[in-house]
């Protein structure tokens, strides 16, 4: 990578690494593409010259795709968490994901069309969940668990008591 991180999670995918990293970039404030590397040689998965891998980082955290071929699919095993600030953003990005083949999951998980999980997490459920009063967080933890994506006021009503 251009600025070494020291660290990056690799994304696996059978071809559409520059798709994913293009979306990722589009869909995410604070994202962006930061390489394209090209492949200099054939390689199980493709050819001299085609994309290999794509760097990019989403929120500041880095990232690569790499074209690694078929038969590694991606599992609910890693998830990536996207804190948002207000019912906007989360509704944004919540359909943005689930758009053109993702999918909805429960207690704000999705999956992207490429089949990678993600949590798209309010603050203000994890403010809630961390209530010091244990019932007004065991109530938000109840109203959050019958919900796909997270509705913000209804977690704030529930923390509430109401």
């Amino acid at each position: 990578m251009s600025a070494a991180p020291g660290i990056a999670a690799c994304l696996w995918y059978d071809g559409r690494a520059a798709d994913a990293a293009r979306f990722y970039a589009a869909t995410f404030p604070d994202s962006r593409i930061t390489a394209v590397r090209r492949s200099p040689v054939d390689y199980p998965a493709g050819k001299a010259d085609d994309v290999l891998t794509v760097e990019f980082t989403i929120r500041g955290m880095a990232f690569v795709a790499l074209n690694g071929g078929p038969g590694h699919p991606h599992s609910d095993a890693a998830s990536f968490q996207i804190f948002t600030e207000d019912q906007a953003e989360t509704d944004r990005i919540w359909a943005a994901l689930i758009a053109d083949g993702g999918a909805e999951v429960a207690c704000s998980w999705c999956r992207d069309r490429w089949g990678v999980s993600w949590q798209i997490v309010p603050r203000q459920l994890t403010d809630a969940l961390a209530d010091p009063d244990p019932a007004a967080a065991a109530r938000a933890m109840q109203a959050m668990m019958g919900m796909v994506k997270i509705d913000i006021a209804a977690i704030e009503a529930a923390r509430n008591g109401g």
